[in-house]
């Protein structure tokens, strides 16, 4: 005859427990073996509320799932971890059901049924135990992919219904680097202690003694190698002394570690993922306890397969994520030199999450004549992709900014790009010109949030300029158009993306508005308005990408620009050099004199001999020397190459052998030859 396995002894009282609640939750009927199970009697249960008899916090919303289900009319099985008046916690199997037939108060009848001792021995309940903790870890471990929160769910989930204290090691190159380890075990890697959980039966020092972000290698010696070596679970009924302070003094250091790990029932469990080891969970229970057992390991196994498979998801979403915010930002400017005539800010958020990463960037380009190219953009969609899609266009917007063209055909060549890019995805982009001469503005906008201005009186309007279609919409025929305007000095552009304006919570014509009301009042610094605009306007959940890009324009001072009309004779020339070694010693410049004083010869009698009409000479002082020199002849002066004989023909030469970068631009009465000098060493004035 087989012989019948034994099964474990019981508590003190046998049968479910039987209890009532109403609709909110609190207890309506009590019965004998409830108070039993409970330890409280009737009157210190009616009327409270069933979640104040549980021993945790993080089960109290257990409750509400239930009362959830019972108003749908299913029933609800779980185990919940209660707390009798003498404070000793237990487990207890749950099962709720709609009432039937009861009084009107009566929502919900509840019976439940202890299982044996705090843990369980799987006997009569083991298996609804073991269903409804692997139930509980599904629902609750990995609800986000982030390594700190799975790992900090599972020690919630394990702890006390599974362990007195659990702790979650993970090879620390998981975390800095975002990648598998190097072979498929390995102990000597460091590994970072993500989580801890301790139940409230155990010494308040565990915590100190066992530190979350602690980073350790682990010794061959150590049952932790051994489980990461051999990829399987080690379990030790209990650990004798001399281990438990080879453990706390050799590895952990800490004297506090070998007092509480000695005599205690340990239990290591490897992490597995993509066929490598990512790390342990560590499993204690006290020494009074009752010892793990090989069903606690196939149920710590289970737990840990599910854990490590929500570690290396959320691995992979950081990995990807860093590698798209990696790739923007290296796609993005590092170090925008301050344009002549303009002060500049600017800030750049990333998303929230992953899905947000995407294109938006902001760029300020030199042009000629120390005028200037602000830039914005948003590639639509997120990922790597739009990241990428993000840097070509930049990349082509400099391009074709080096080519001086008008705001709407640099915005017509991006359109065609795109479509060669990827017919997939679009983006919007704003792009404008300043010339700190004259003050003047010239914008073009393909489907971009439109710019905001700040008046020097502090008040703010939009730039009503043609909105555009997005880059990419069309089939790269569609047309742009160029406004042109002048600000006052003192007046702040504002350019932004639809990250900084546009949520789930608000549309964007509502934030423009806010925007507009943030700017608004006493002009401040850039820096502050940038800081306060961000922290008032930007959402704080599912944010998307963020650019900012603020301009203030200055009115040019007689140290920064010097322009003076000559006629277009041979006496020019001399005027034209005494003026620029006078004006430069006036800029503490006095070094750079005679070589710019030869560059302006060069210049004037090219524009006197094959110019038409006066001639203006304008210096600028920036970031560096401008000298220009215009005409109101079309025709371009050609760099040749002369006859080695020839007394004529090398100053075009000169100037590119002597300018940082020299040119000529097109404007609406003639051309421009322009050069650039470094300015290296200002004279001490």
């Amino acid at each position: 005859m087989t012989k019948e396995p034994s099964r474990p002894e019981h508590s003190e009282r046998a049968g479910p427990a039987g209890l009532a609640v109403d609709s909110t939750g609190r207890i309506v009927s009590w019965s004998a073996t409830a108070a039993a199970l409970f330890d409280r009697p009737a009157e210190a249960a009616l009327g409270q509320h069933l979640a104040e008899l549980l021993a945790h916090d993080h089960e109290h919303e257990r409750i509400g799932e239930a009362l959830t289900a019972v108003a749908a009319d299913r029933g609800w099985n779980g185990v919940l971890t209660v707390r009798g008046l003498s404070g000793a916690p237990r487990a207890a199997e749950f099962r709720w059901d709609p009432a039937q037939g009861a009084d009107a108060r009566t929502f919900a009848m509840v019976t439940a049924d202890s299982t044996t001792g705090p843990y369980g021995r799987f006997g009569l309940s083991a298996g609804h135990e073991r269903l409804a903790l692997l139930s509980e870890a599904g629902s609750r471990i990995g609800s986000k992919l982030d390594i700190g929160q799975t790992a900090a769910e599972l020690v919630d989930v394990i702890v006390p219904r599974l362990a007195d204290a659990a702790s979650l090691l993970v090879s620390d190159r998981v975390i800095t680097e975002g990648e598998l380890p190097d072979r498929a075990v390995d102990a000597a890697a460091a590994v970072r202690r993500l989580a801890l959980g301790v139940a409230t039966s155990v010494p308040a020092e565990w915590r100190a003694a066992f530190p979350v972000d602690e980073i350790a290698a682990l010794p061959d010696w150590t049952p932790y190698a051994e489980c990461m070596v051999t990829a399987k679970p080690i379990l030790i009924g209990s650990l004798d002394t001399a281990l438990a302070e080879d453990i706390g003094l050799r590895l952990w250091k800490r004297d506090a570690a070998f007092r509480l790990l000695d005599r205690t029932s340990f239990l290591l469990v490897p992490l597995r993922a993509r066929g490598k080891v990512l790390g342990l969970i560590v499993l204690t229970r006290r020494p009074e306890r009752q010892e793990f057992e090989e069903q606690d390991v196939a149920l710590a196994e289970e737990l840990a397969e599910r854990a490590a498979c929500c570690i290396d998801n959320a691995r992979l979403y950081d990995l990807e994520r860093r590698t798209a915010l990696t790739l923007q930002s290296s796609l993005l400017p590092t170090d925008l030199r301050t344009p002549l005539g303009l002060e500049i800010a600017h800030r750049y958020l990333p998303a929230s999450d992953l899905t947000g990463v995407g294109g938006d960037w902001f760029d300020v380009i030199p042009l000629p004549g120390s005028r200037v190219a602000l830039v914005v953009g948003d590639v639509m969609g997120h990922g790597t992709r739009a990241a990428a899609t993000m840097g070509q266009l930049r990349t082509a917007a400099r391009t074709l900014a080096a080519l001086d063209l008008p705001p709407h055909e640099v915005l017509h060549r991006l359109d065609q790009m795109t479509q060669d890019l990827n017919a997939t995805q679009i983006a919007t982009c704003i792009y404008a010109t300043y010339d700190p001469v004259g003050r003047g503005w010239a914008f073009a906008r393909a489907g971009h949030v439109p710019p905001i201005i700040l008046r020097p009186d502090g008040s703010t309007g939009m730039l009503d300029l043609p909105p555009g279609l997005p880059l990419g919409i069309g089939i790269g025929e569609q047309q742009f158009e160029t406004r042109e305007l002048r600000l006052p000095a003192g007046a702040t552009l504002v350019l932004c993306t639809d990250g900084l304006v546009e949520s789930r919570e608000r549309d964007i014509d509502a934030g423009i508005a806010a925007l507009r009301e943030t700017l608004g009042g006493s002009p401040k610094s850039l820096e502050q308005m940038c800081d306060t605009t961000i922290e008032t306007l930007r959402p704080n959940h599912d944010r998307d990408d963020i650019a900012l890009l603020m301009a203030r324009v200055h009115r040019l001072t007689p140290s920064q620009i010097s322009t003076t009309t000559l006629p277009a004779s041979p006496p020019s020339v001399r005027r034209a050099r005494a003026l620029v070694h006078a004006t430069l010693s006036a800029w503490g410049l006095t070094s750079m004199a005679d070589t710019a004083g030869l560059m302006v010869s060069e210049l004037v009698t090219n524009a006197v001999q094959h110019g038409r009409g006066p001639i203006e000479l304008r210096l600028l002082r920036g970031t560096t020397l401008v000298i220009e020199v215009a005409d109101s002849s079309l025709a371009p002066p050609l760099l040749r190459t002369p006859d080695p004989l020839a007394e004529a023909g090398r100053g075009l030469q000169l100037i590119k052998s002597l300018a940082q970068r020299w040119g000529i631009r097109r404007v609406a009465d003639g051309k421009i030859v322009w050069c650039e000098l470094a300015i290296l060493h200002p004279d001490a004035l």
